[in-house]
């Protein structure tokens, strides 16, 4: 065990060190001379802790979040009951929704406007319909280009709705919601479920089927905001929070280590009291199993813990003044290190590297994970860097949004279906804590110095949106090189037959 939590620290300290080097050498600059020593140095702790919780969470997801997830989809499947299967996977997409810390977040940002009750219990609602959904998609072996059509489209037909009944400061926020939903938590699990259904089931689509849930479950929340929105009464109103970083240090520390234990610990006892109740209803595992599962928890706990806790008090303060004072020196600096840092931050995000494992290992090594991870690194960045340019020039998400599902579903058409269920998957992963604490800070940051504080839902929020929607591009681009390479592989091969001298064919009388 001590082996393999060194691998997995290894693998986060590389993960980590680029993001807090760029950060370190900023702060040496003239755009980052107002930084004190002290913040550096929280910064530079927060980044240690930030290696060992990355480490943990992943060993963790390995030991018990994944074992889980396969095991319940396969036992439920094996069942050959798809009542059962489908009623248990809308409780557990409904029970970690609503116990997911960044929907809480979200929540609290729009109750001047909204019930948080109302809108906690509906998004995760929503989820746990869209769990359904791709599971019958499964189970029917349906195609996921159409059915991602299908509801994206819905998606921009609510868009119209809400534009012409003034809702549209809503629609940052319901995309982004989509992103935030598909926490840490989740991801494992969910992605695990439909490894283990699509498995049982088999077939030749079945590494294909094994993808896909994430993608269709992001749906559901951006679906559940926007209807809410049109029932809203009055404007959706923004309090700047306090990103001073004394607001999560001395007494205060502790009371961010409890509040953030609280949460982790309620998702995480939802998800064990369900999967107990399966174990002694149908999964009947051996108590070794159960052994590894119960440490893998521990793990899972322990390194969500320490993970967002130096998410809270490090990287959320230096997010946001990093913003403030590079967009108020230079709107110039403000665009490239918006894609400096995105390049490098999806490589912290803890559930990236679940899904890049599980992408190797399900296509025998075809997607890589350095493949995934450049893929990633360039979607995220460019995603960055747009939404600076979009708070610079003042302009709807929309220009954004509509024609980049559009590129992103009409590729759909011309790669690999696989490539294109993994791509939507790693949108909802790539949107991870680090971004919605540390990117969206600097856009609010770079927000609040360039357009004013009003301007923050408008401009600010969508940033997660968007850096859930670029890695649809990019991986599906890493699958339309692939179909054209071994065209033009095939092609030369074929050229090299059609010009073989006939003297060198061996005939067999």
């Amino acid at each position: 065990m001590g082996k393999i939590l060194f691998a997995k620290l290894k693998e986060a300290l590389f993960s980590v060190l680029p993001i807090t080097l760029i950060v370190f050498i900023i702060s040496f600059t003239p755009l980052g001379k107002n930084f004190t020593v002290r913040e550096m140095a929280v910064f530079g702790v927060s980044a240690v802790f930030l290696v060992l919780g990355i480490g943990l969470f992943n060993l963790g997801a390995d030991l018990a979040m994944t074992p889980m997830g396969e095991h319940v989809g396969t036992g439920l499947t094996k069942s050959k009951k798809l009542k059962i299967l489908l009623s248990v996977s809308f409780i557990m997409g409904v029970l970690i929704t609503i116990a997911e810390p960044d929907l809480s977040v979200l929540a609290k940002q729009v109750e001047a406007v909204m019930n948080s009750t109302l809108l906690i219990v509906t998004v995760g609602a929503g989820v746990g319909i869209f769990l359904v959904i791709s599971i019958l998609k499964i189970v029917f072996h349906k195609n996921l280009s159409s059915l991602l059509m299908f509801f994206y489209m819905m998606l921009f037909a609510f868009c119209a709705i809400m534009l012409e009944n003034g809702k549209m400061g809503f629609v940052p926020l319901a995309f982004d919601s989509g992103g935030v939903t598909t926490g840490p938590i989740t991801v494992p699990f969910i992605m695990a479920l439909g490894v283990g259904i699509a498995n049982t089931i088999g077939g030749r689509n079945s590494n294909e089927n094994s993808f896909g849930l994430i993608a269709l479950c992001s749906v559901g929340p951006m679906l559940a905001v926007m209807l809410l929105s049109l029932t809203s009464k009055g404007e959706l109103t923004y309090a700047l929070p306090d990103y001073s970083m004394s607001a999560n240090l001395g007494v205060a520390f502790w009371k961010t280590v409890l509040e953030t234990l609280i949460e982790v610990a309620k998702a995480l006892a939802l998800i064990v009291v369900f999967f107990a109740v399966l174990q002694l209803a149908v999964l009947k595992l051996p108590k070794k199993k159960l052994l590894q599962i119960a440490i893998g928890i521990g793990y899972t706990l322990a390194g969500l813990v320490i993970f967002l806790t130096a998410v809270k008090v490090g990287f959320m303060p230096v997010g946001f003044k990093l913003g403030s004072e590079i967009a108020g020196k230079s709107k110039i600096f403000a665009v490239a290190t918006g894609l400096i840092l995105g390049t490098v931050v999806v490589l912290a995000e803890p559930a990236v590297h679940v899904l890049n494992r599980q992408v190797e290992e399900i296509t025998g090594g075809g997607v890589t994970k350095l493949q995934m991870l450049i893929a990633l690194s360039i979607g995220v960045g460019l995603s960055i860097a747009l939404s600076v340019i979009r708070i610079i020039f003042n302009f709807s998400i929309l220009y954004y949004l509509i024609p980049g599902y559009l590129i992103s579903l009409g590729l759909s058409f011309f790669v690999p279906k696989l490539y294109t269920a993994i791509a939507f998957d790693s949108g909802g992963v790539a949107s991870g804590p680090l971004t919605s604490s540390f990117i969206l800070p600097l856009a609010i940051g770079a927000c609040s110095s360039i357009a004013g504080e009003a301007s923050i839902l408008g401009l600010a929020f969508g940033v997660v949106a968007m850096v859930a929607m670029t890695p649809l591009i990019t991986i599906q681009m890493l699958g339309f090189k692939a179909v054209m390479s071994a065209k033009v592989r095939n092609k030369i091969t074929m050229k090299r037959i059609l010009a073989a001298d006939d003297e060198q064919i061996i005939y067999f009388e």
